[in-house]
């Protein structure tokens, strides 16, 4: 099969690019290296003329909600009505788990840009997983001023990202099916002691409190609202495992 790939440059964009190509697929990547903007949908219909499947897991780096939504449902519709022109059958995008029921920030430009998806006309189907390993990082230098960096309180089911392209395959390959089973990791973890074990066994040294996150998204962070349900699937990769591959400083 023939996959164009929107955000294959990013982290999880080249474990999909990856990961398509080990199970034989041609693959093209949305770049605007090569003169494509999927923001303004200048190149996109060469791009994806003839593809079988647009999967996209474009991210941009913010919290603002406004600024998310705006670049999420933006990028979205350029895609979609790339596709409709293309005919090509099927639109894959990767979202969150909980974006409905923790809709603030990042969280509700990601169901913003689940609505949009809905509301078009080319067949789609969404994966929302949970965050991935990589998030204990985020946080911490996201967080971080001097030797401060607060650890965040959160219940978490953090899945590996190789897990989370491989499953985007798979269900390219796939006719689309609207909502497909959320995608998790194998255990429950804190993340306050996810950033504080990836501290330790990277050798670095910092000041990190326990902090709770003010207001209604603090609270869905910690009393469980995005965690997966019993329905979802569930990866074999621990975040343990994970830390193990990580270099020291």
């Amino acid at each position: 099969m023939d996959f164009a790939i929107a955000g294959g440059t990013g982290r999880i964009g080249r474990e999909v690019v990856a990961a398509a190509q080990r199970r034989g697929h041609a693959v093209r990547v949305i770049t605007r290296h090569d003169g494509v903007d999927v923001r303004t949908g200048i190149g996109l219909d060469g791009v994806l003329r003839g593809a079988d499947a647009v999967i996209d897991v474009l991210s941009i780096d913010t919290t603002a909600q406004r600024k998310a939504t705006e670049f999420f449902t933006e990028t979205t519709a350029r895609l979609l009505e790339a596709e409709q022109r293309g005919g090509v059958p099927h639109h894959v995008a990767l979202s969150i788990i909980g974006v409905d029921r923790a809709p603030h920030g990042y969280y509700g430009a990601k169901h913003a840009q689940e609505q949009t998806i809905a509301a078009g006309e080319v067949p789609w189907t969404v994966l929302r997983a949970s965050q991935f390993h990589e998030f204990a990082v985020q946080m911490y230098t996201g967080l971080g001023f001097g030797p401060l960096h607060p650890a965040v309180r959160m219940r978490t089911r953090p899945v590996d990202v190789s897990e989370v392209a491989e499953r985007l395959v798979f269900l390219a390959e796939q006719p689309a099916q609207g909502r497909a089973r959320d995608l998790a990791g194998p255990r429950e973890e804190d993340l306050a002691e996810m950033m504080r074990s990836w501290v330790r066994h990277t050798g670095r040294r910092a000041w990190m409190p326990r902090i709770a996150l003010p207001g209604a998204f603090g609270r869905a962070l910690r009393d469980g609202s995005v965690l997966p349900g019993p329905d979802a699937d569930f990866g074999t990769i621990t975040f343990a495992d994970w830390l193990e591959r990580q270099p020291a400083v």
